[in-house]
């Protein structure tokens, strides 16, 4: 049995914020990666946005969270990846 978190009342809706420069697969990395921990994302789940200028993206995946533990896989495999400058 896993400890409780003093933070947080699992489940629990989650955002995970990730940046990274603006390309047409970005958004796609980093749900791909989410999903790995959280196949069951809903409908509405991602919601990506350009910087002003245009060059950086950042995607929010809010999903269902489960534990600390699949939280911290989660931000271990976004921190993991090159094209992932910032993981929130």
């Amino acid at each position: 049995m896993e400890a409780e978190d003093p933070y947080f009342t699992f489940p629990c809706d989650f955002p995970i914020k990730a940046m990274g420069l603006a390309d047409e697969s970005f958004d796609s990395v980093v749900v791909s990666l989410v999903r790995k921990h959280c196949p069951d994302l809903h409908e509405g789940a991602v919601h990506a946005r350009l910087s002003n200028g245009g060059r950086y993206m950042s995607v929010t995946v809010t999903i269902q969270a489960t534990s600390r533990a699949q939280l911290d896989a989660i931000y271990m495999d976004l921190t993991a990846d090159k094209r992932i400058l910032v993981a929130l």
